[in-house]
C-alpha cells in the first residue's frame, strides 16, 4: 500500500513539474475585434492592428519625406530612415511602443503583408525591365557595368574575412563571401533612374550610360543573388545547393518556353485606347503569385518568380501598361512602405559599439564607395568619357536601395548575417543613397549652349525663307490631332528651308512613375520616328508623329520631358533652348468639351504655362484647341481653313501676323488680316495694355506702319491674304468687329496687345497668360467656337517687365 502511494506520489510530482516547465504557448490572434465597447482592445487583434501599423508607417515615412524634399533626395531614403527610427534604434528603444505598436505576436502578419508587397513590386520591376535594350546596349555601357560590378565584389569579399575575423565569427564562409560580393557590387536601377530624373539627366549622354550600366548590374546582381540564396540553404549535403541551382535552372527554361505565348496572346487580344479585360489582369497576378510559390519551393525566395514572370510580360502594346497602372498605386503606396518598417525593426544601430565597430562601418562604406566610383571612372575614362562626366556616372553608379535591403534582409533571414553587421550594411546603404544626389550636382555642370549660336528666337524675321524650328509640347494624346493639324498649317511651301518640329511629351514625375519605363522612353528621345528596328511600336503618339512626317515634308524629332510639375517649365526651356527653336508651342490647360465649354483639365498646368512665358529664350505660343480640323489629322490636300489674325499693334501683334502670313502660304488656307483703328472722333493717348494703367505711354506707331507696308506691298497679289481695317470707338465696337469672323477655325493674336482699343478690352480673367484679346475669346460667354492661338514675341526685356506680375497687379487694382 505504502509502495501504491509512493508511486502516485511520484507521478503527481513528475507531472506538476512538468507543468511548470512547460513553456505557455501564445495564443493566436484573432482576426476581427468586438469593438471597444465590449470591451475588447483592438489593439488585440490582429486587422485593427495591422491597420494601425501601415497609417503609423505611411506617416512617418511621408513626413520624412517632405522634410528630405529640398535636399532633392528620392523616396527610398525616406523610407530606410523611416524604418530604422520604428525599429530599436529610436521609438523601439521604449518597450510600451513596441508592445503597443510592433508586438512581437503581430510581425508575422507585418512581414507576410510586406514580403507580398515585395513581391508584386519584383513583378513590376521585372515588367520594365526591357531585356531587348540590354541587347542593344554599347560597349562604354557594357564596360563600365562590367567594372561597376566586378571591382565592388572582390572588394566585398576581402572585406568578409575581415567581418569573420572579428564581428561574423562562425558564419558560413562561401554564403557570406557571395553576400557581402553582392551587397557591395549591387546598383538601384529604380532609384537611379529617379535621380536622374530629378536631376534633369535622364535623356542626357550621362544618364543613357548610367541606366544601360545599371540594368546590366541589375540582371547580374539577381543571378548572384540567386547563387548566394542557393548556397545559405540549410542542407549538410553540398548536393543539396547544386539540386536547388539546377531546379532554379529548369523553373527559368519551362518559364521561358511558356509564359511569352500566353503573355503575347493576351496582349494581342488588347486594344490600344480601351481597358484591358479584367480576366487578364487577375489571370496574370495569380500566376504571379503561383511562380514565387514554385520558386520559394524550390528555396531560392518567392520574390525570384515573380520578377521572372515579370521580364517575360511583353513591353509592347497597352497589356503591360495596365498591369503597371492597376498593381503600382496599392504596392508602392501601401504594402512596399511596410517592408522598410519591417527591415528597420531588425536594425539596432545600437549594436554598433566601440572603435572596432564603427572602424568596421567606415571600412566597409569607403569599400563600397571606392570600388564602385573608382573602378566605374578608370573604365570611363579609358573609354574616352570626359572626366566630370566619368566621375558623375561613378557616383550614380554607386547608389543603393531597395534591392540593397532585400539582398541584406534575405541575408539576414537565412543566418548568414548577425546583428551587427546587418546593422552596419544597412547604415552603409543609407550613406551611399544619400550622398548621391550632392555630390553629382557639385561635381557635374553641364556646358551650356553658347548664346551666339542661337539668332533665330522669333518667327518675325529679315530672311523668313530660313528654316523654322518649333517646339510643340503636349500632355496626352488627347492634343495630338490638333496639334498635328497646327504643324500643317505652320510648313510653309517648298521655297523655305522647311520646317522642323521637337514633339516634347510633357510627363510629370510622380512618386509612382516607373522608373524603367522612363528608362526606354529616354532612350528614344531624340531619334528619328522610323529608326525604331524591327518591333513596331503601338504607342499612338509615336504613330501619329511617325504618320504625319511620312505624308509631309516636315520633319519632326521627338523629346520627353520627365519632371517633376513644379520645375517641368525649365525642361521645356532647356529643351528650347538647347534645340534653337523660334517659338515654343503650349498646350492651354483647359480643353474643349462637346458641350462647347473649356474645362480645366489640371491647374497646375497654368502655372507652367506662365512660367514658360517668363522665362522662355525664344517666343512662345499657347494654344487653345477648340478641335482645330475635328479629332483626327487632315491630310494636306484635304486643309480647309479660314484664320482671323486680329492686329492692334506691338510686338507681339507683329509676331502674330509673322505666324500668320506663313499659314497663308498653305494652299488650303486663307487668312484674314483685321486692323483695329481707334475712330478719330474719340480723343485719348494710345496705351499699351501691358503697362500700370497709372503711367500712360505715347506709342510710337512707326515700326508697325513700316511691317503692315510691307505686308500689304508683298500680299497685294495673294487671294489668300485679305486685309481690313476697322474703325471702333469702344470696347464693345470691338467686340461686335470680332464676333464678325466667329466662323473662321482659328484666331491668331497677339498676347499683349499695344494701343487703346486693346486697353479698353482689358478685362479680370483667370487666366492672365492668354492677355485681353485671348481672354475674350476664351470666355465662356462669347459666342465662338475657333480655336486660338496667342502668340507672345521675344523681347530682351521682356523678363525685366515681368508682364505676369503686372497684369496680376492690376486685377487686383480692379
Amino acid at each position: 500500500m505504502e509502495e501504491l502511494n509512493m508511486k502516485k506520489f511520484v507521478v503527481n510530482l513528475g507531472s506538476q513539474m512538468a507543468t511548470n516547465s512547460t513553456p505557455k504557448c501564445t495564443p493566436p490572434m484573432k482576426a476581427t475585434s468586438d469593438g471597444s465597447f465590449q470591451g475588447d482592445n483592438p489593439l488585440d487583434y490582429s486587422l485593427p492592428l495591422i491597420i494601425v501599423q501601415i497609417c503609423v508607417v505611411i506617416t512617418l515615412t511621408r513626413v520624412l519625406n517632405y522634410l528630405l524634399r529640398p535636399l532633392r533626395q528620392p523616396r527610398v531614403v525616406a523610407e530606410i530612415v523611416g524604418g530604422i527610427l520604428l525599429g530599436p534604434s529610436a521609438f523601439g528603444r521604449s518597450k510600451a511602443f513596441l508592445d503597443v505598436v510592433f508586438p512581437k505576436r503581430s510581425l508575422t502578419v507585418l512581414d507576410t503583408l510586406a514580403n507580398l508587397g515585395l513581391l508584386f513590386f519584383l513583378f513590376l520591376v521585372g515588367l520594365e525591365l526591357d531585356l531587348n535594350s540590354l541587347k542593344r546596349t554599347g560597349k562604354k555601357a557594357l564596360a563600365i557595368a562590367i567594372a561597376g560590378i566586378s571591382l565592388p565584389f572582390a572588394l566585398g569579399i576581402g572585406t568578409s574575412f575581415v567581418l569573420r575575423a572579428t564581428i561574423s565569427k562562425g558564419v558560413s564562409q562561401a554564403p557570406f563571401l557571395v553576400f557581402m560580393g553582392v551587397a557591395l557590387s549591387i546598383t538601384a536601377f529604380p532609384v537611379l533612374a529617379r535621380i536622374l530624373a530629378e536631376l534633369k539627366l535622364l535623356t542626357t549622354d550621362v544618364g543613357k550610360i548610367a541606366m544601360s550600366a545599371a540594368a546590366v548590374n541589375d540582371v547580374v546582381a539577381w543571378i548572384l543573388l540567386a547563387l548566394a540564396v542557393a548556397l545559405s540553404g540549410n542542407g549538410k549535403s553540398p548536393l543539396v545547393s547544386l539540386w536547388v541551382m539546377l531546379s532554379a535552372s529548369a523553373f527559368l527554361l519551362l518559364c521561358t518556353v511558356i509564359a511569352p505565348p500566353i503573355f503575347r496572346w493576351m496582349g494581342r487580344r488588347c486594344s490600344e485606347g480601351e481597358p484591358v479585360d479584367e480576366i487578364y489582369v487577375c489571370t496574370t497576378l495569380a500566376a504571379v503569385l503561383a511562380a514565387g510559390f514554385v520558386t520559394d519551393t524550390i528555396g531560392i525566395h518567392a520574390l525570384f518568380g515573380a520578377f521572372v514572370l515579370g521580364v517575360l510580360v511583353p513591353h509592347e502594346g497597352p497589356f503591360s501598361g495596365a498591369l503597371v497602372e492597376k498593381v503600382e498605386d496599392l504596392v508602392s503606396g501601401l504594402l512596399l512602405p511596410l517592408y522598410f518598417a519591417s527591415s528597420g525593426l531588425k536594425t539596432n544601430v545600437a549594436t554598433i559599439q566601440g572603435a572596432q565597430s564603427w572602424g568596421l562601418l567606415v571600412l566597409v562604406t569607403f569599400t563600397s564607395c571606392f570600388g564602385k566610383i573608382v573602378g566605374t571612372i578608370l573604365v570611363a575614362i579609358l573609354c574616352k568619357v570626359p572626366v566630370a562626366e566619368a566621375t558623375t556616372i561613378g557616383l550614380l553608379m554607386n547608389t543603393k536601395g531597395l534591392v540593397e535591403l532585400i539582398v541584406l534582409n534575405i541575408g539576414k533571414d537565412r543566418g548568414v548575417l548577425n546583428d551587427q553587421t546587418f546593422a552596419i550594411m544597412v547604415l552603409m546603404a543609407v550613406f551611399t543613397t544619400f550622398m548621391t544626389t550632392p555630390m553629382v550636382i557639385a561635381v557635374y555642370k553641364p556646358a551650356k549652349l553658347a548664346t551666339t549660336e542661337y539668332k533665330y528666337r522669333m518667327i518675325e524675321r529679315k530672311d523668313p525663307s530660313k528654316q523654322l524650328r518649333l517646339l510643340c509640347c503636349f500632355h496626352s494624346t488627347r492634343n495630338i490631332p490638333s496639334l498635328i493639324n497646327l504643324i500643317e498649317a505652320s510648313r510653309g511651301t517648298q521655297k523655305r528651308e522647311g520646317l522642323r518640329v521637337y514633339a516634347m511629351h510633357l510627363m510629370q514625375l510622380s512618386e509612382r512613375s516607373s522608373a524603367i519605363l522612363m528608362c526606354h522612353k529616354a532612350r528614344k528621345n531624340g531619334l528619328p520616328l522610323w529608326k525604331k528596328g524591327e518591333n513596331v511600336d503601338s504607342d499612338q503618339v509615336v504613330v501619329a508623329f511617325e504618320t504625319f512626317e511620312h505624308l509631309s515634308k516636315v520633319v519632326i524629332r521627338p523629346t520627353i520631358a520627365i519632371s517633376p510639375i513644379s520645375s517641368m517649365h525649365e525642361d521645356i526651356i532647356s529643351g528650347g533652348e538647347r534645340k534653337r527653336v523660334a517659338m515654343i508651342l503650349l498646350p492651354f490647360h483647359k480643353h474643349h468639351r462637346l458641350s462647347g465649354h473649356l474645362e480645366t483639365s489640371r491647374t497646375e498646368l497654368m502655372h507652367v504655362n506662365r512660367r514658360v512665358l517668363e522665362h522662355a529664350p525664344c517666343s512662345v505660343g499657347i494654344f487653345v484647341d477648340r478641335g482645330l480640323g475635328g479629332t483626327a489629322h487632315v491630310s494636306a490636300s484635304n486643309v480647309d481653313y479660314q484664320i482671323a489674325v486680329l492686329f492692334f499693334g506691338g510686338h507681339d501683334d507683329r509676331e502674330a501676323l509673322s505666324y500668320g502670313v506663313r499659314m497663308a502660304e498653305h494652299p488650303g488656307i486663307c487668312i484674314t488680316v483685321v486692323r483695329f483703328i481707334l475712330d478719330p472722333a474719340v480723343a485719348g493717348k494710345m496705351v499699351s495694355s501691358s503697362t500700370d494703367p497709372g503711367k500712360p505711354i505715347i506709342e510710337d506707331k512707326s515700326e508697325d506702319q513700316t511691317f503692315l507696308a510691307e505686308f500689304r506691298l508683298s500680299h497685294a497679289k495673294n487671294d489668300s491674304v485679305k486685309f481690313e481695317e476697322k474703325k471702333a470707338k469702344d470696347a464693345a465696337e470691338t467686340t461686335e468687329v470680332i464676333k464678325g469672323h466667329s466662323r473662321c477655325n482659328m484666331f491668331v493674336v497677339g498676347r499683349q496687345p499695344e494701343g487703346e482699343l486693346a486697353g479698353m478690352l482689358s478685362m479680370k480673367s483667370e487666366c492672365p497668360e492668354l492677355g485681353p484679346v485671348g481672354s475674350l475669346l476664351t470666355f465662356p460667354d462669347f459666342a465662338v467656337s475657333a480655336s486660338v492661338l496667342i502668340v507672345q514675341q521675344y523681347r530682351t526685356d521682356l523678363k525685366k517687365k515681368n508682364p505676369l506680375k503686372e497684369e496680376k497687379g492690376k486685377e487686383e487694382s480692379v
